[in-house]
């Protein structure tokens, strides 16, 4: 089985997630089916302690052959397909030495250069593309054929000596949940990586910190004849919340390290009203900052009513894994090495995102980031780079060459 069948074969399975689940891990039963591929194929492999668990995390160690007492590496990457846009039947189809033209997915769909300009530096390259009614699911379905394509590589060069090497896949990573009943015990690394990135050129330390809030407001409904000096209107006060805050502070006017307070859901009536927001910034302090400001907001509002009209709950999601990373290097100096010996010019840029290593990390197992060569991800323009899928493979076995070299 090649990488591109692999990729094809995995990305079939649907797998989405789920946010009204999100108190459930898995959040959807249907990301089993590929947990029990996954499970299989990991014996068949010849992986040791490999296993199931109830709440849809694989898990299973390729032991040492080498007798050099060499550190144990990880990989990771998430089952999971993102809930923004449908996995129900994905129909992937190749490009072959694509033209950096426009892609017609359908009839009805094309992928558009303007939309996307940077596709145009991967003319001649081999895409995987969806057929404009799905998503593709590469991500993080790459990842898992990146992993699994080193794996089939070991099997078959017994010469190849390494250290021992430990695999997991993890649920519902697109909706913050990826670490929530992930075993760092069990999994027994001392360093790892998730293979969740985009192009395979990527090697990511840094992402941002995050955190979510949920402003409530209770109005008072009455008739609108007999509304004057009575009715408190729990929808227009959610409208006067969102206008207060900072117009340039959202994620359509910012870049880089420029942090955001996105509004990503909001719903009501005079009764009651709900906004739902996400808080990032690569900066701590700064991250803090916006949270007052969420409370401070809060509190106006309730002071302009005269009553206690809002409410916000805030909780933090994860942090920046670099303040982490940055006491541990091996990890990110090993791929570096790696990837400067396969001829890669490395991005290490900051992620405006979260991966499962940035809890992960923080869980007591250095995990930064790599790429497997997706792009577009959430989305119906959701595509891969083949040359950079096997790329990502020969990423992996070099980092695991690496880490046997290395005095433990």
């Amino acid at each position: 089985m090649s990488s591109e069948e692999r990729l094809i074969r995995y990305c079939r399975i649907d797998t989405q997630s789920d946010p009204a689940h999100e108190d459930v891990t898995p959040s959807t039963a249907k990301q089993f089916d590929l947990a029990r591929v996954l499970e299989t194929e990991l014996k068949e492999l010849g992986l040791e302690d490999v296993t199931l668990d109830e709440h849809c995390y694989v898990y299973g160690r390729l032991p040492a052959n080498t007798e050099k007492n060499v550190k144990t590496v990880g990989f990771i990457a998430h089952m999971d397909t993102a809930p923004d846009f449908s996995g129900t039947n994905v129909n992937p189809r190749i490009i072959e030495n694509f033209d950096g033209n426009d892609i017609a997915l359908n009839p009805e769909v094309t992928l558009k250069m303007e939309d996307f300009p940077w596709m145009r530096e991967l003319k001649g390259k081999r895409l995987m593309v969806t057929d404009g009614t799905t998503l593709l699911g590469a991500d993080d379905k790459a990842g898992i054929v990146s992993i699994m394509e080193a794996l089939v590589w070991l099997k078959e060069h017994p010469e190849f000596k390494h250290g021992a090497i430990s695999v997991g896949f993890t649920p519902d990573e697109e909706i913050g949940n990826g670490p929530k009943y992930f075993d760092v015990k069990k999994f027994n690394a001392d360093f790892a990586y998730t293979m969740d990135g985009g192009t395979v050129r990527e090697l990511a330390d840094e992402t941002f910190n995050a955190a979510s809030a949920l402003v409530t407001f209770k109005g008072f409904s009455i008739h609108p004849g007999e509304a004057k000096d009575r009715m408190i209107n729990a929808a227009l006060a959610a409208v006067k919340f969102a206008a207060m805050l900072p117009a340039h502070e959202v994620p359509e006017h910012t870049e880089g390290r420029e942090g955001f307070i996105h509004l990503h859901n909001m719903e009501g009536d005079c009764e009651s009203a709900k906004l739902s927001y996400i808080l990032r910034d690569h900066d701590g302090a700064k991250l803090e900052e916006k949270k007052e400001l969420i409370r401070k907001t809060a509190d106006y509002i309730n002071a302009m009513y005269g009553t206690e009209v809002c409410t916000c709950t805030l909780r933090d999601s994860y942090r920046n894994m670099k303040e982490v990373l940055d006491q541990h290097p091996q990890a990110v100096d090993t791929a570096r090495a790696v990837m400067e010996e396969l001829g890669l010019q490395v991005l290490n840029t900051p992620v405006r995102g979260g991966t499962d290593g940035s809890q992960i990390t923080f869980m007591g197992l250095p995990c930064p980031n790599l790429g497997c060569g997706g792009g577009n991800f959430h989305g119906r323009y959701e595509y891969c780079v083949m040359e950079e899928l096997e790329m990502a493979r020969e990423v992996i076995l070099g980092i695991i060459r690496h880490t046997a070299e290395a005095e433990a």
